[in-house]
């Protein structure tokens, strides 16, 4: 019995989608098909930033006077002074309704059969997907309006008539009728407006959900139609001035040249993204699911110095600009991108040794010789390659009856006891690339990143968590008694994906006297930093 591992997610992500969250930054965007890719959207001056990215309403407002437009128009909706907030909310007609799906087919194959339910005098709705149209046919209110002996009877009757199979199903489809119309009050003051809400204050500080930003506000309807964000649109350096300290935090980085490679890496990265996100009316989510952006609130005075000394720069390689991946901490070697995701290998995603090391022994010789790993059952979060990151090297060790927790989460049933755990597939970095875990109910597999996600440890809280990195070495625990296990260890080094940029590395070799372009050009290999605007 086999279970592989889920696709990883399609474009990079620059830094986190691994639950890598930690205090460099996320630690590891997730990248399914790798490629060097130019920016599909060319930067004209401005990004915009979901900071709210799924809400009924948004409150927004700014310290100083303000003015509310309407996005589309120029029409002046609202103004106003001090601290007052402005919540939008979306007040377009929702229409909530059971439909029974009685196809997923081609096109032609559902107008026939819409044909024939028409006739018969029944209420049809479509909808595309990218697999096939959909034929739903009826249309209940939810309950209580209706009942579930009605919907059985309707079912019947349809497919009575040979309108559907026995395998048709209902479900609960919301859509929005009429024109989306924004409604704005402030107080006592309400206006409305058909297009999005922009507003711009005085003093160039606007607030989104309480929180401040540089720029402009603007709640527009999200990829649902009926669903508002919050975006804060501003210009790329202001928007890196609240990235940068949150990706790296300058205390206790404190390392100038370190900080600068981070800007670097974080501006190639949103200049690539431009247009990632165009269908919810933005660029880029605030979270770790892009690059953790903290707005106003988040600056500091070396993060900023380090942004305006590299402003405009971006790493391009052959002239386009480059996938700029980044993790905490590598462990002692990053790997290759192939290694790690399922794609071709990139050219200047190449793994290499940590500054800190030497070649005079792999790292895998090294991991289980640390005089002081940090146990991983003791952490909720870490705060702190070398000396510069607790989780350089890491151990965590599993009882039976957690390891058999963890493999079943994964196998998503119960497997009884874990007999062996076997790393079948090392890169040349170390890194697994694919695993198996032996069980009473069978043999699983997980490869690459994914194995971060099956092999799970459990914090501080009691809770699974992905392990820190796949740069490790895992090994029953045996009993007193001859042949019992009761248990499984693993000894490993490093937080991320470990494909590109090292956070704490970079500030490892800051320390030591690199500058920033010295600290890019060895975590991207073959690269050049060019001014790109």
């Amino acid at each position: 019995m086999t279970r592989r591992a889920l696709p990883a997610l399609g474009m990079l992500l620059a830094l986190a989608a691994c639950s890598d969250h930690n205090p460099v930054g996320p630690g590891a965007r997730s990248a399914e098909g790798l490629a060097p890719g130019a920016s599909h959207v060319p930067y004209t001056g401005k990004i915009r930033i979901g900071v709210v990215q799924d809400a009924s309403s948004v409150v927004v407002g700014a310290p100083t006077s303000y003015t509310i437009t309407n996005r589309t128009t120029g029409a002046v909706l609202l103004t106003g002074s001090g601290d007052a907030t402005v919540t939008v909310e979306n007040v377009s007609v929702v229409d909530v309704k059971i439909r029974l799906q009685v196809v997923c087919g081609t096109p032609a194959a559902v107008n026939a059969l819409k044909a024939q339910a028409e006739a018969l005098g029944h209420v049809t709705f479509t909808e595309v997907i990218p697999a096939c149209t959909r034929l739903y046919l009826g249309a209940f209110a939810p309950p209580p309006a209706n009942t579930f002996a009605a919907r059985t009877a309707y079912r019947n009757l349809v497919i009575s008539q040979g309108l559907a199979g026995t395998d048709s199903f209902y479900r609960t489809l919301t859509t929005t009728t009429g024109v989306t119309q924004y409604r704005i009050q402030r107080g006592g003051d309400v206006a409305t407006s058909t297009g999005p809400v922009m507003l711009s204050a005085d003093g160039g500080i606007v607030t989104i959900a309480g929180q401040p930003y540089r720029g402009i506000a603007e709640v527009r309807v999200n990829g649902s139609g009926i669903r508002l964000a919050g975006i804060n649109e501003l210009p790329m350096e202001d928007y890196l001035y609240g990235v940068v300290p949150r990706e790296l935090p300058p205390v206790p980085y404190d390392e100038l040249e370190a900080l600068k490679a981070q800007a670097v890496a974080a501006r190639t990265y949103a200049l690539v993204g431009l247009g990632k996100r165009a269908a919810e009316g933005y660029d880029l989510n605030a979270t770790t699911s892009d690059q953790v952006y903290g707005g106003y609130a988040a600056e500091h005075p070396l993060s900023t110095q380090a942004v305006d000394a590299t402003a405009g720069m971006a790493a391009v390689y052959n002239g386009t600009l480059i996938e700029a991946l980044y993790h905490s901490t590598s462990g002692g070697y990053t790997a290759n991108s192939e290694d790690v995701y399922n794609s071709a290998p990139v050219p200047y995603l190449r793994g290499v040794i940590d500054h800190q090391h030497g070649n005079s022994e792999h790292v895998l010789d090294s991991l289980k010789r640390h005089p002081n790993p940090t146990s991983l059952r003791g952490r909720k979060n870490g705060d702190w390659e070398g000396d510069w990151s607790r989780y350089h090297r890491w151990t965590f060790e599993w009882s039976m009856d957690e390891i058999s927790e963890v493999i079943g989460l994964y196998a998503q049933q119960p497997v009884g006891k874990v007999l062996a755990i076997n790393v079948t597939d090392r890169s040349g970095s170390g890194r697994v690339r694919t695993i198996e875990y032996v069980t009473e109910a069978g043999v699983f597999t997980d490869t690459k990143d994914h194995v971060r996600t099956s092999l799970k440890y459990i914090g501080a809280n009691g809770t699974p968590a992905s392990l820190l990195s796949t740069l490790f070495v895992i090994e029953p625990v045996l009993a007193h008694t001859p042949g019992e296990v009761e248990g499984y260890v693993a000894f490993g080094g490093g937080w991320g994906h470990g494909v590109g940029l090292s956070q704490t590395g970079a500030v490892g070799m800051a320390e030591k006297g690199a500058t920033y372009e010295e600290i890019l050009h060895h975590y991207y290999q073959g690269i050049s930093l060019v001014k790109w605007y």
